[in-house]
Order: C-alpha cells, then sequence, then structure tokens
C-alpha cells in the first residue's frame, strides 16, 4: 500500500484540493523526519525544508513554521500569537492532539484543531518550500504565499534564526 493512501496523508491531499490548489503530495524514497532527512531527500536546501513545530503558550497549542536551517525563538511566539503563558515544547501527545498528526510527518495544514501559526520570514528565501504531508515519507512542494493561504498562519520577522 502506497503511503499516499494513508489517512494522514490523504486529509493533506484533500486540504489542498479543498484549497484550489494541485494534489501535489510526493512519496520518497527515503524518510523526512528531520529537516536533514527532507532535504537529502528531496534535493533541496536545508533552509527550502519547511519545519512544522508545535509549542504550547500556557495550554494553548501554537504552530511555528521554521526554515531547516533556522531554530524558533520561543520566546517570541506569545508576541507574534497575541497570547500570554509560558511557552514549551509540545510533546507527542500534545502535537498529535492539536494536529492530528505524529512528530516526524506533522503537515503545517489539515489539522484537527484550528491554532494559530507563525511562519518565519526567512522561509521567503526559497522559490519552492517542501513541507511534511502527513508521514514522515511524504511532503509536498508549497510557495510562502501558497503556506500563507492554506494556514492563514501570519509571517514574522522575530521567530527565528539562523542555527
Amino acid at each position: 500500500m502506497s503511503n499516499l493512501s494513508k489517512a494522514p496523508v490523504k486529509k493533506v491531499r484533500k486540504a489542498l484540493t479543498d484549497a484550489g490548489m494541485n494534489d501535489t503530495v510526493i512519496e520518497l524514497a527515503d524518510t523526512a523526519r528531520t529537516a536533514e532527512d527532507a532535504a537529502k531527500s528531496t534535493g533541496a536546501e536545508l533552509g527550502a525544508i519547511v519545519k512544522s513545530l508545535v509549542f504550547l503558550v500556557g495550554e494553548q497549542p501554537v504552530m511555528a513554521l521554521v526554515s531547516g536551517d533556522h531554530v524558533c525563538k520561543m520566546e517570541n511566539l506569545p508576541r507574534a500569537v497575541n497570547l500570554e503563558g509560558e511557552v514549551s515544547k509540545a510533546n507527542a501527545a500534545d502535537v498529535k492532539a492539536a494536529t492530528g498528526f505524529s512528530i516526524g510527518g506533522c503537515a503545517p495544514i489539515a489539522h484537527s484543531k484550528d491554532i494559530p501559526i507563525v511562519i518565519d520570514v526567512s522561509l521567503k528565501r526559497f522559490d519552492v518550500l517542501y513541507a511534511a504531508a502527513g508521514h514522515h515519507l511524504c511532503v509536498f512542494p508549497v510557495t510562502v504565499t501558497e503556506l500563507k493561504k492554506l494556514t492563514g498562519g501570519i509571517v514574522s520577522y522575530n521567530i527565528a534564526e539562523p542555527i
């Protein structure tokens, strides 16, 4: 059975077509579980990989879409999404509950719940990005403009810095 037929991937594919985009999900031969793996598997630069990172601001899940060659500045998330509270990394159960996806294949779209999303401005350096598509062997190409449209996220200059 192809990974493109798995339920989480089908959810991403449907979200793409529902948004009027083409179903461009790609099944890879090698894993895209980490940004480094995804860069190797797609042949893209590390910075063109979208890391879908989930944090908790207090009890509220928040997703930061960060370039593969950057790290999230967690302390800036509350202000970016207009929330208050302590920031912590979400654990695997929190990620699954908020998004419906497992870590390693967590897509930036088609979440179980509406959560605030912030997009790292440094992703604009690339014409084509690759984001997880619900499984560690599946990704989809996307632009920053499309990512913004698909997620409703806000682009921020302050949520990430180079590794």
